[in-house]
C-alpha cells in the first residue's frame, strides 16, 4: 500500500461496533459506544484471541512479543476465492460480500472471486488454469467446497512436479498454496478443528494475518487408483450408512443425519472385515494420552523436524523439491479380523459443535499420522453408550469393544468369516516373546528378528444380540458397508490409505488454549475495573 493512503470503515465484533482504519502497515480498530465516542484504539497485531465466535482483545500481547509474524512473507497480497453459491442456507455469496470482502478491501488484499456453478468446478479450475501470482486459495462454503479446492490444490502440485497422484508408495509434495476455508455451509468440520470456531469473520482475521497450519492428508487408493483425498474422517459400518441413508432423504435439510443416525442404529448392523495397519512409534505420541492438538502444538512441531530434516524453516519447504521421508518400509504391519460395528480413521480430532472434543480427541492435525477406532461388534445398548460419549467429555476408548491405534497406513478388505468372538493379529517373534515374558514377570527381552507369525486368540468382545429396542428396524444386514470419506460416499469396499505428513497449509493456527483465553480475559476485565 501506497505511503499515506488511508482507508477506512466501520465494523460490527460481536455486539460492539468498531472504526477500523488501514495506513500504510498499520490496522487501527477503534471501539465507538452508543453516542459515536472513541473509547479506544487496538492495533490488528493485539486482536489475536477467538473463542464462542468472538475476537477478543488481548492485553499486553503485541507483534514484538509473540512468534508470529503478522506483516512477513506468509500475508497474503493476492487470493483465489471460490464461492459454493447452494451450499448450507445458500447464504455463501451474502457473506463473502458483506462479511469477507470489505476486510480484504481494508487490508489491502486483492480477491479474484469466481462463484461456482456446478460440482468441481473449483476442482478444474485449480487444475487448469494459470495460477501464477496468487498466495492462496480460499473457499468460500462447507466441508464439499473445502474438499473441492483441496483435490485442486495437490492435484495441481503433483502434476508440476511430474509425481503420480495413483501410486501409494509415492511421497507427495507439499503444497505451496495456502487454503483459507470461510466457513458457510451445512457442515464446517474442517474450519472448527483447525480454528476452534465457525464464524466467517474469524476466519477471515487469519486468513489477513498470514496464519499458516499444516495440515495432515490422507489418501485413499483402490487397485492402485487414487480414489480421494481425506482430512477428517474415514469411516466403514455406522458411519458409512449413516451417510448413505441420508443421501435418500435430502430434502429434510440437516435433519436427515439425525433420522439417517437413528434408523441405522435400530438396524444393529456390524460387518466383517479385515483390517491391516503400520503402528506409528508409540513413543512420539498416544491416541490414549488425553492431550489435545492445540495452537503451537509441540507434538506437530517435533513431526515438522522430522517430516523435513533437511528444512530449517517452515518456509522454504515449499521452494525446496525434498521430498517427505518414507518410512512406510519401517516396521511391520498388524493384521486384524472380526466383525465391526464400525472402523473409522481420523486424521484430526473430527470436532464439532456437536461433539466439542470429537471423535478421537488427541488426534494430531500435522503429525504424519491417524487414528485408526475400532469398535467391535456389541450390544446395541453398550454401542448407543459409545455414541453418546461422542457429545461429552467422557473417555470414549475406555470400552471393552473399543480399540485406538496411531497408524501411518491402513489396508481394509471384506472378509467372509463370520465367526464372532476371535480375530487374528500378525505381531513378531520379539512381541510373541514380550507377551509370554509379561505372564512370566520378565522384561527387557532383546529384539531381534522381521517374520512374522499369525497367531489367533479369543477377542474377549460381547457378542451382538437382538433386543426390544431394535423393534421392527431390526434386519438382516448386508454383507457390505459403504466408505463415508469427508461426507462423499465411496464407491469401492476394498482400500488402501496413507497420511502424508504437513501436506497442506491452512490459513488458520489451531485452536487456542481455552485456559490461557481466560486468564486473559480475566486480566482485562481487571484492568478495565482500574
Amino acid at each position: 500500500m501506497e505511503p499515506g493512503l488511508k482507508l477506512e470503515s466501520t465494523l460490527w465484533v460481536g455486539n460492539k461496533r468498531h472504526r477500523v482504519v488501514l495506513t500504510g502497515w498499520k490496522f487501527n480498530w477503534t471501539e465507538v459506544d452508543k453516542k459515536n465516542r472513541d473509547k479506544k484504539t487496538m492495533s490488528v497485531a493485539e486482536i489475536i484471541g477467538v473463542e464462542d465466535g468472538r475476537v477478543t482483545i488481548l492485553p499486553h500481547k503485541s507483534a514484538e512479543d509473540t512468534d508470529k509474524d503478522f506483516t512477513g512473507p506468509l500475508r497474503p497480497s493476492r487470493l483465489l476465492v471460490f464461492i459454493n453459491p447452494f451450499g448450507g442456507k445458500k447464504q455463501g455469496k451474502d457473506i463473502y460480500q458483506s462479511l469477507v470482502a470489505p476486510l480484504f478491501e481494508l487490508a489491502g488484499i486483492s480477491c479474484h472471486a469466481i462463484v461456482t456453478e456446478q460440482a468441481n468446478q473449483a476442482r478444474d479450475h485449480l487444475l487448469k488454469k494459470d495460477l501464477t501470482g496468487f498466495d492462496g486459495v480460499v473457499c468460500v462454503g462447507g466441508d464439499g467446497m473445502f474438499s473441492e479446492v483441496l483435490h485442486g490444490v495437490i492435484g495441481r502440485t503433483q502434476q508440476e512436479v511430474g509425481l503420480s497422484e495413483n501410486d501409494p508408495g509415492v511421497t507427495l509434495q507439499p503444497c505451496p498454496l495456502h487454503i483459507g476455508i470461510i466457513p458457510a455451509g451445512s457442515t464446517d468440520c474442517v474450519c472448527y478443528a483447525t480454528v476452534g470456531v465457525i464464524d466467517p469473520i474469524t476466519s477471515a482475521l487469519h486468513i489477513i494475518i498470514g496464519d499458516s497450519q499444516p495440515l495432515d492428508v490422507c489418501s485413499v487408493h483402490h487397485a492402485n487408483i487414487l480414489v480421494r483425498y481425506s482430512v477428517s474422517l474415514l469411516g466403514y459400518g455406522f458411519y458409512g450408512d449413516v451417510l448413505a441413508e441420508s443421501e435418500k432423504h435430502r430434502w429434510m435439510g440437516p435433519l436427515r443425519y439425525d433420522y439417517a443416525g437413528t434408523m441405522v442404529y435400530l438396524n444393529n448392523r456390524s460387518y466383517a472385515g479385515i483390517i491391516q495397519f503400520l503402528p506409528a512409534d508409540p513413543l512420539l505420541s498416544s491416541p490414549r494420552d488425553k492431550t489435545r492438538c492445540l495452537s503451537g502444538c509441540s507434538v506437530c512441531s517435533r513431526s515438522t523436524e522430522r517430516l523435513f530434516p533437511h528444512c530449517l524453516d517452515s518456509s522454504s519447504l515449499y521452494n525446496s523439491h525434498l521430498s517427505q521421508i518414507s518410512s512406510d518400509s519401517d516396521g511391520d504391519w498388524v493384521s486384524v479380523e472380526g466383525k465391526f460395528r464400525c472402523v473409522s480413521l481420523a486424521c484430526m480430532s473430527c470436532s464439532c459443535p456437536r461433539s466439542p472434543l470429537g471423535l478421537s480427541p488427541s488426534a494430531h492435525l500435522a503429525d504424519g499420522t491417524g487414528d485408526l477406532i475400532l469398535v467391535w461388534d456389541s450390544h446395541p445398548l453398550a454401542f448407543l453408550k459409545y455414541l453418546y460419549r461422542q457429545t461429552s467429555t467422557q473417555d470414549r476408548f475406555d470400552m471393552p469393544f473399543v480399540e485406538v491405534h496411531r497408524v501411518k497406513a491402513v489396508r481394509f478388505s471384506v472378509s467372509s468369516n463370520e465367526e464372532e468372538g476371535t480375530y487374528k493379529e500378525v505381531r513378531t517373534p520379539s512381541e510373541v516373546e514380550a507377551a509370554a515374558a509379561a505372564e512370566e514377570g520378565v522384561e527387557d527381552l532383546s529384539r531381534s528378528g522381521s517374520q512374522q507369525h499369525l497367531t489367533e486368540k479369543p477377542a474377549g468382545h460381547p457378542k451382538a444380540t437382538c433386543t426390544p429396542l431394535c423393534g421392527l428396524c431390526c434386519r438382516k444386514a448386508p454383507h457390505l458397508s459403504v466408505w463415508n470419506c469427508d461426507g462423499e460416499i465411496l464407491p469401492f469396499t476394498d482400500i488402501l490409505c496413507r497420511i502424508h505428513g504437513q501436506l497442506v497449509r491452512l490459513y488458520a493456527r489451531g485452536i487456542e488454549d481455552a485456559a490461557a483465553m481466560h486468564a486473559c480475559k480475566e486480566e482485562m476485565v481487571k484492568r478495565e475495573r482500574q
